[in-house]
């Protein structure tokens, strides 16, 4: 009989109607990819918005505690990171002002607002080799490091600055020069960014105090441990200002845009409409197979199969759906991913863990919808055939 061939039965069934399979499958991979792209942007717009956080040259940071994301900032008196020194494990300090500022687009002649950074240019404050090769052009006034992976409304500075070495502009209608270029990127908090001097930032805003600052970048001997020096400080500083790891400093801002706001709610919705939609596809394939052979599966009930094996037989179906749904799905979002990243600089790039992710939710998906349709196969009766 042809429902025993070595052959699995479940991929028989489904290889009987090829163009139902294909239809199957394209819908399995566009739920894949409706997830792949809710996840992986989520993740990309999370990762953007944490990158300066974790550009920052420290081992300890030390921040207002009621700072929540760098779109609206708050200040602490640098006094409290110069006590810091006093400690033992700290090897030196460097301070951070942060400020949203607006940038004039010489060409356009309209204003748009960027993040400004004001640092220490004898002082390495970021990690980029970009930033630390370039900021000795920030000891002259008014001269700027402009982040290249800005939005485009700010001008055609890259390639102006690339062609003439040169780009002039204006910054809170202080007029400033380009001087070199950095890669950091749009997030959240602003769509680009620019490092100016501690010396520039204060004239671009004359009504900052020098002795209020945003960040404090704390230095540790080779041989302490941050933890250590990180409890120690904690819990002998005012309560005024937080001692953190760089890598906490950046999950309060992802936190804070992940829960804080409804971004988070709106990927997972697109995630989860991704897999009920992917569940329905699925179930209807299986509930029209089913429908479509219930004299094959009533024979097998009366030649002593129960309903445990025919399940089985249903979930390798499913099974069979998923992987075949799933690898296409996985392809497709890679390129897309790379065309992404290539259009925008948004760190976009399949990893593991989401590929992992999605997998586990595209068998749940089809096992549940073959779970489902085992309803109908239960109906299933020998005296129905006979």
């Amino acid at each position: 009989m042809k429902l025993f061939r070595k052959t699995p039965l479940a991929w028989r069934q489904l290889m009987k109607e090829k163009t139902r399979l294909v239809v199957a499958v394209a819908g399995i991979t566009f739920a894949d990819m409706l997830m792949f792209i809710q996840l992986g942007f989520e993740s990309a717009l999370f990762d953007a918005a944490i990158k300066p956080h974790r550009n920052l040259q420290a081992d300890l940071v030390l921040i207002n505690p009621q700072l929540q994301t760098l779109f609206s900032v708050k200040s602490f008196s640098r006094e409290r990171l110069y006590q810091t020194l006093a400690y033992d494990g700290v090897e030196s300090v460097n301070s951070v002002y942060i400020s949203t500022g607006q940038w004039r687009n010489p060409e356009t002649r309209l204003e748009r607002a960027i993040l400004v950074w004001g640092i220490d240019p004898a002082k390495p404050a970021f990690k980029s080799p970009e930033t630390k090769q370039n900021q000795h052009y920030l000891k002259q006034l008014y001269q700027v490091l402009f982040d290249q992976a800005g939005r485009p409304e700010y001008g055609a500075v890259g390639d102006i600055f690339k062609k003439t070495g040169n780009f002039e502009t204006e910054l809170n209608n202080k007029a400033i020069s380009v001087k070199a270029l950095f890669t950091d990127g749009a997030s959240f908090a602003a769509d680009g960014n620019v490092i100016t001097s501690d010396s520039t930032f204060l004239q671009i805003f004359p009504e900052r105090k020098p002795d209020r600052i945003e960040v404090g970048l704390i230095t540790l001997k080779p041989d302490a441990d941050p933890e250590k020096v990180r409890s120690q400080l904690a819990a002998r500083l005012p309560n005024d200002v937080k001692v953190l790891i760089p890598e906490a400093f950046a999950q309060i801002e992802r936190q804070y845009w992940e829960t804080g706001t409804a971004i988070g709610f709106i990927f997972g919705l697109g995630t989860t409409v991704g897999f009920i939609v992917g569940i329905v596809i699925v179930y209807q394939i299986l509930y029209s197979d089913v429908s479509e052979h219930m004299p094959e599966y009533a024979t097998l009930k009366a030649m002593g199969y129960g309903d445990r094996y025919l399940l089985v037989v249903l979930l390798q179906e499913a099974l069979f759906l998923a992987v075949l749904g799933y690898m296409p799905a996985f392809f497709l979002s890679v390129g897309l991913y790379q065309l992404t990243y290539t259009a925008t600089m948004l760190p976009l790039a399949m990893k593991l863990e989401r590929a992992i992710h999605v997998l586990i939710l595209t068998i749940i998906m089809c096992s549940f919808s073959g779970a489902i349709a085992m309803r109908k196969l239960r109906a299933a009766d020998p005296a129905d055939v006979f």
